[in-house]
């Protein structure tokens, strides 16, 4: 196959222009901003280290991916010609660009490339890596091989060039005090990796943190209950709500407790669970104002594998968990209109759907419900179903 020649520089950096009034970069139409590699090494450390090394590698992986495509997307769409009559030269636009974005100087050891046939191999190498040159105060050994966004990079772009899965793998790296870093690039199939090809899976990082510390809260909560023992009160009001809870809780009706924050709406919630019918069963308790209105249905509902962008494994809601026992609804007047209508459709058929499922799951759920806001207001302002109330 014919040699790239090495096409200057100064081709593609008339491409990058930096204009001081409108403070901005711009690399054709993508936007770019300059950051020192400081700042990028800390931001290394602190995502391994939050994230731990696996998921913390994954998502370097996958920042660098997204970069890559925009590159290749620019080279596709810019120089249309050159990808039809000689695609070897028209790839070597990416390196290139990598250089002049000052992510680390790229030479060419061996490259293949038939866009007709999908036939793709390359032996690259990099000097200067900013990556590889970073602090060692990672949460990673010196036996760890460590340009992550590079190989990111390198894939993205070479994927989204031959418009096929292609994968990078560091053989040689300076974080393990190699002279250079060494990658190679080919088919993903052709690596038999599935372990690795699982970096460049979207991972529900969040989804996952809020499930955590939810049930962290939930925990708290069900010890900090545990604890309180009896109700204990002396006011005519205390005396009154009491009787009404006794009356209510060999019963499975659902119910309501309204009040200011602070009054112990909770603690009313868990005494009715702990001296009803289901006190052997679970009781999950959801704080319907601290969960982000995109992911409340998600929490509640639960959702399958593939719903939506980072839904990566199937996960049941709070319902199907809170089965048999009582699911706590606290804040409920701050459920978004889309949660509303679900939450109606369940109370009256008592079955759950999860996102991106058509199956119906039944449910054998006593909810209790409270809230701070004036719902008869809520619903004169459109804030709040009225069916549901």
């Amino acid at each position: 196959m014919k040699e790239p020649k090495e096409r200057p520089l100064l081709d593609l950096a008339s491409l990058l222009t930096i204009n001081p009034q409108t403070a901005q970069i711009r690399l054709g139409d993508s936007r770019m901003v300059l950051m020192h590699t400081e700042a990028l090494s800390y931001l290394r450390k602190e995502i391994l280290e939050t994230l731990g090394l696996e998921r913390g590698k994954g998502l370097l992986i996958r920042m660098g991916y997204a970069s890559g495509r925009r590159d290749a997307e620019l080279v596709k769409r810019e120089h249309k010609d050159l990808l039809e009559q000689m695609p070897d030269e028209a790839f070597w636009l990416g390196p290139q660009l990598h250089m002049l974005e000052g992510v680390t100087r790229v030479e060419k050891v061996k490259l293949e490339v038939n866009r007709a046939t999908g036939h793709f191999y390359s032996e690259l190498l990099w000097e200067g890596s900013w990556e590889g040159e970073a602090p060692y105060n990672e949460a990673l050994s010196r036996e760890e091989g460590g340009c992550w966004v590079q190989l990111g990079y390198a894939s993205g772009y070479t994927s989204t060039f031959m418009d096929r899965l292609i994968l990078y793998k560091e053989t040689e790296c300076q974080r393990r005090l190699d002279p250079v870093c060494r990658i190679i690039g080919k088919p993903a199939e052709e690596w038999n990796d599935s372990e690795y090809l699982k970096y460049f899976e979207p991972d529900s990082v969040i989804n996952d943190l809020l499930t955590l510390q939810e049930e962290v809260s939930t925990l708290r909560e069900t010890l900090s209950g545990r604890s309180q023992g009896n109700l204990i009160g002396q006011s005519p009001a205390f005396h009154e709500v009491f009787a009404l809870l006794s009356a209510a809780a060999d019963s499975h009706i659902t119910v309501l407790l309204t009040g200011e924050t602070g009054v112990g709406k909770e603690v009313f919630a868990r005494w009715l669970h702990e001296h009803g019918p289901r006190a052997d069963q679970p009781f999950v308790a959801v704080n319907c104002a601290a969960i982000p209105h995109e992911l409340i249905e998600s929490e509640l509902f639960g959702v399958e594998k593939g719903a939506y962008t980072g839904a990566q494994q199937s996960r049941a809601g709070r319902f199907e968990r809170a089965h048999g026992g009582t699911l706590f609804l606290d804040e409920i007047g701050d459920l978004p209109p889309s949660a509303q209508v679900k939450l109606l459709r369940v109370l009256q058929n008592g079955e759950v759907e999860r996102l991106g499922s058509m199956e119906s799951r039944k449910i054998n759920v006593r909810l209790i419900a409270a809230t701070n806001v004036n719902l008869d207001q809520a619903i004169r302002q459109n804030q709040f179903r009225a069916d549901l109330y």
